[in-house]
C-alpha cells in the first residue's frame, strides 16, 4: 500500500531523488529518465481516454495505465537490490502476451494498409498516435538504460508491443482505418523541385 500524506519533501531540491531501494541518484540518471517517460506516457493515455474511446478499448487502456505503474515500479528498483526481503514488482511476459492478443483482435477488423498514415483523423486517434510516439521514445530510453545496467528484459518488450497496440487502436478510432489520413509521398513538392 502506498501512503502519500505529504506531496513535497524538499529532498529533491538539490537535483537528486531516491530509487525504490533508498539509494540516491541525480534526476538526470538514465533510470529516472526511463521511468519519468513512463509517467508521461501514462498521462498521454489518460488524455486519450477523455476522447470517447469505445469499449472494450477504453478498458484495455485503463488496464495498461496500471501496467505502466508496474513498469515504473520495476524500473525504480535496480535488479538485485535489497529492499528488506520484499520481492520487487516486475513486468511479466504474460502482460506482453495480453497486448499481443489485443493487437491481433484489433488488426482483424482494420482496413488493410496501403500507405503509411499521418497521425490525426479523430481526436481519439490523434491522442493515441501521440501516445505511440511517446511510447517509442520511452522504449529507446529503457534500451539506453539496459545498455548501462541490468534491468528486467520484459520492460522493453512490453513497451515495444504497447506501441504496436497504440498504433492499431489509433486506426480503430479512425473508423477501423477508413478515416486514416494516408501519406502522399512528395505531395508538397513544387514542380521540378527536390
Amino acid at each position: 500500500m502506498v501512503f502519500l500524506n505529504r506531496i513535497y519533501t524538499r529532498s529533491g531540491d538539490n537535483g537528486e531523488t531516491s530509487l525504490g531501494d533508498g539509494s540516491r541518484v541525480v534526476k538526470t540518471d538514465p533510470r529516472i529518465i526511463a521511468y519519468g517517460g513512463t509517467d508521461e506516457l501514462n498521462a498521454v493515455i489518460g488524455l486519450a481516454l477523455t476522447q470517447g474511446i469505445p469499449a472494450p478499448y477504453a478498458g484495455w487502456l485503463e488496464e495498461i495505465q496500471h501496467d505502466l505503474f508496474d513498469l515504473s515500479a520495476d524500473l525504480c528498483i535496480p535488479e538485485g537490490a535489497d529492499i528488506g526481503g520484499v520481492t520487487p514488482l516486475r513486468v511479466t511476459a504474460g502482460q506482453t502476451e495480453r497486448l499481443e492478443t489485443q493487437i491481433d483482435e484489433v488488426t482483424a477488423g482494420l482496413q488493410p494498409l496501403t500507405s503509411f498514415i499521418l497521425p490525426g483523423g479523430s481526436p481519439a486517434s490523434a491522442w493515441l498516435h501521440l501516445a505511440r510516439t511517446v511510447c517509442r521514445r520511452v522504449e529507446i530510453d529503457v534500451i539506453a538504460l539496459a545498455s548501462a545496467t541490468e534491468i528486467n528484459s520484459q520492460v522493453a518488450i512490453y513497451l515495444n508491443r504497447l506501441s504496436d497496440l497504440l498504433f492499431v487502436l489509433a486506426r480503430a478510432c479512425n473508423d477501423s482505418g477508413r478515416a486514416d489520413i494516408l501519406w502522399k509521398p512528395g505531395k508538397s513538392r513544387t514542380p521540378g523541385g527536390e
